[in-house]
């Protein structure tokens, strides 16, 4: 079984950017490239995903019109990526444009849509004005009483995945949700993720491993507790253990 567990290589350097994919690339499935190694290093990033013999998740969000979107996506493909991030608040032509895209340059990219970040919760929604009501078909006049975070997620969610995305990044909060809503072909990929005892950080929507793969989470995104832990291999380990169990406890409850 494939560990489910997606490295974030949140360094300042490609040297150090390697260096700790190599050291986990054992106990991990993906690393991830992400905006502030990507600015500082541009394409030759890339590299380390073939030095260490893992795909990469390419984590820009692209959120811009459906044209230069849809060019971006093409150059993550020749880059030869596996995963790059739009925001599903880009919208549908921007969403389907950059699929298509996708599809036609025919190698392994996927596109996959950001719902709501994980350091945003209910309040910070309301500052830039997002807010979903859904009524309940019987009652009109009876809102839905779920949170906004877990509403917007499903909406955009939807909303991609009606324009051919398949994979989608969501927090633990949303990722049960997520599930019944799309139902089983599609992919999730959780943040947020943190051990038991783990600090939050500046996420404010999170879960253990073992809590994520039961909700239904596909791919688990691990930072922090890996790249700050004395023992990176141990700690990578570890989680990816607690998830693969917790991963195979569920098919057999299944």
């Amino acid at each position: 079984m494939t560990s489910p567990i997606v490295f974030a290589l949140d360094f300042p350097s490609v040297d150090e950017a390697r260096a700790a994919a190599a050291e986990v690339a054992p106990a991990v499935g993906m690393i991830k490239v992400g905006l502030e190694l990507f600015v500082h290093a541009g394409p030759a990033v890339m590299s380390v995903g073939r030095d260490v013999g893992l795909p990469v998740f390419l984590d820009l969000k692209l959120h811009d019109i459906p044209e230069t979107v849809e060019r971006a996506v093409a150059q993550a493909s020749h880059l030869g990526a596996r995963l790059v991030t739009v925001h599903a608040s880009g919208g549908r032509t921007m969403l389907r444009r950059a699929v298509e895209r996708a599809e036609k340059e025919g190698g392994t990219l996927a596109v996959c849509a950001v719902t709501i970040l994980t350091s945003l919760d209910d309040a910070d929604l309301d500052d830039v004005g997002i807010t979903v009501t859904r009524r309940l078909p019987a009652f009109k006049s009876v809102p839905d009483p779920r949170a906004h975070t877990t509403l917007a997620a499903e909406s955009l969610a939807q909303l991609a995945y009606d324009e051919g995305v398949r994979w989608f990044v969501c927090s633990p909060a949303e990722v049960a949700s997520l599930r019944r809503v799309l139902g089983s072909d599609a992919v999730l990929v959780t943040p947020g993720v943190r051990p038991a005892q783990s600090a939050s950080g500046d996420q404010k929507r999170i879960a253990t491993p073992e809590q994520a793969i039961r909700d239904g989470a596909d791919w688990l995104v691990v930072g922090r507790p890996i790249r700050d832990a004395s023992d990176r291999l141990a700690a990578a380990r570890a989680i990816s253990e607690a998830a693969m169990s917790a991963a195979s406890s569920k098919e057999g409850a299944s």
